[in-house]
């Protein structure tokens, strides 16, 4: 028998660093940075802007803003593990294809739960078709509406379900903003104009066709799984089944039969898993020099992988939520060393291990340069990190 190749922890790291645009390589295009990680996280606003900025694609936020607003080249879209990226517009109808259909039926199942309590509607599966119906239709010429606009204009769909009655958390959830959700898994709507800063989030929703000025083309379920894995495994590779799975958000079944229908070899990493690559992407990438570099909290990166001990070590619980969100992280030589706050001054930088003098210079310019980049503005974390609490967060954007 053929012994599979090895792809140690340090080959790992120099093909993060290559394929994710973080080798130092400049002059790249918005549409080149979410290509190159298939997407960029867009839970948190402002993760878009500095994951673009990161990757020497974002002289200044509004580039990123011209690219989703202007341009429309890339597109913002509820997809995989029911999280929200930025994507260019194949990348969306493939994820749409694959993704949007497991989504979609999530945010309908979870609508009917509640539809049917006491205060719903009698016939709670009418209602969902009927209210789906009615947003189409005041969408349907181009207009692009927020959701408080849209409860105005459809009051008859303006309803409340009451939650988690008695419980500190529990309160009235308005529907009509979930079947947006819903309506945008299915790639019907899509979040259009923004009317906040940047790093803030108040959008607006539109039609795809319109947003788009084509129909987004249709990508069948199977044959989107088959292409965002190989995506997947030239910008992420090797990775392991479980990690396709978790950054998919899909079933083993699925991963397993797009992975047999790819010409794909096994390698050995590390950790001892089997983890996998295209066949003719095995030879070795070039180590990248050692550098510095600040990425925001949900950054790709940081997020790509469920097994990330080759770059993350032992880092997890100061730099990790509860819930699995990666914070802001700080990186020397393709490893997570640390993580970074935002202050009234600007960016500091806080350590998790010994670090060489050339390192702590360099992430010590580096933050300056982010705080000039940043300006005046102080984006809120979304999800800040045992470390970002400890160490002092920004106050809230204004």
């Amino acid at each position: 028998m053929t012994a599979r190749p090895r792809v140690g922890d340090g080959q790992r790291r120099a093909r993060l660093l290559r394929r994710h645009l973080l080798d130092g390589s400049a002059g790249h295009r918005v549409t080149e940075v979410a290509d190159a990680v298939i997407g960029l996280h867009a839970t948190v606003p402002s993760t878009v802007h500095l994951a673009a900025w990161a990757r020497g694609a974002a002289p200044d936020p509004q580039t990123v803003e011209t690219a989703l607003y202007d341009e429309r080249s890339v597109v913002k879209q509820l997809v995989m593990r029911r999280t929200l990226f930025v994507m260019t517009r194949p990348v969306l109808a493939e994820a749409v294809g694959a993704i949007g259909p497991r989504v979609a039926a999530s945010e309908r199942t979870n609508m009917l739960r509640d539809l049917r309590r006491d205060d719903g509607p009698d016939h709670p599966e009418a209602w969902i078709e009927r209210a789906r119906e009615a947003i189409l239709a005041e969408l349907s010429d181009g207009a692009a509406l927020s959701a408080p606009e849209l409860r105005r204009r459809l009051p008859e769909f303006d309803i409340e379900i009451m939650r988690d009655h008695g419980k500190s958390y529990g309160g009235p959830s308005p529907m009509l903003p979930r079947m947006l959700n819903h309506l945008a898994a299915r790639g019907e709507v899509v979040r259009g104009p923004n009317a906040a800063d940047w790093h803030r989030s108040r959008p607006s929703w539109t039609s795809m066709s319109s947003w788009l000025g084509a129909p987004l083309p249709h990508v069948d379920e199977a044959a989107g799984h088959v292409v965002l894995v190989e995506r997947w495994l030239r910008r992420y590779g090797p990775g392991t089944e479980a990690d396709l799975v978790w950054w998919l958000g899909t079933t083993k079944t699925a991963v397993r039969a797009a992975l047999a229908s790819l010409p794909v070899t096994e390698v050995e990493l590390d950790s001892g898993a089997t983890g996998y690559l295209m066949s003719d992407d095995l030879a070795e990438v070039e180590p990248v020099p050692s550098r510095a570099l600040l990425l925001p909290g949900l950054d790709p990166a940081t997020m790509g992988w469920r097994e990330r001990d080759f770059y993350l070590g032992s880092h997890g619980p100061e730099l990790f939520d509860r819930t699995g969100n990666g914070g802001q992280t700080a990186w020397w030589d393709g490893r997570i060393v640390g993580g970074w706050v935002l202050t009234e001054q600007g960016v500091r930088v806080v350590p998790l291990e010994d670090l060489p003098a050339e390192a702590r210079d360099a992430l010590a310019e580096r933050a300056d340069e982010l705080t000039r980049w940043l300006g005046d503005d102080r984006p809120a974390p979304g999800f800040p990190s045992p470390l970002m609490r400890q160490h002092g967060r920004a106050r809230p954007s204004q």
